[in-house]
């Protein structure tokens, strides 16, 4: 497999103005129920995004390069794909680039993922 540039992660607003504060996040309540925090590629994140945060607004998109996470795991899930999870808490310096994801006429409305 090839390791991508970039993986993301979609979460509230809050929870990453709180992980800025704190310099860590430690995962959304999915993550922390499932024990590692979800990441999704290029490919996957819309999917993700209709699929777990549908009608949802206020949320943020975070561009992570996997290279950076040594506990990054590629596992099997949705339809036989592989997903990156990481099994551990992540310093917010990690995150390349946060974005804002308005959702718009029915949809998540994504900025270039580069």
């Amino acid at each position: 497999m090839v390791t991508p540039p970039l993986i993301y992660k979609i979460l509230p607003e809050a929870l990453w103005q709180q992980a800025r504060e704190d310099g860590v996040f430690r995962g959304a309540p999915v993550d922390l129920a499932d024990g590692y925090i979800h990441f999704s590629t290029a490919e996957q994140v819309a999917e993700t995004a209709a699929r777990h945060f549908g009608g949802q607004a206020g949320l943020v998109l975070l561009a992570v390069d996997p290279s950076s996470l040594t506990e990054l795991k590629w596992e099997t899930s949705r339809g036989g794909a592989l997903f990156p999870h990481l099994y551990a808490d992540m310093e917010a310096s990690k995150v390349v680039w946060a974005k804002p994801l308005p959702w718009r006429q029915g949809r998540h409305i994504f900025p270039a993922l580069a």
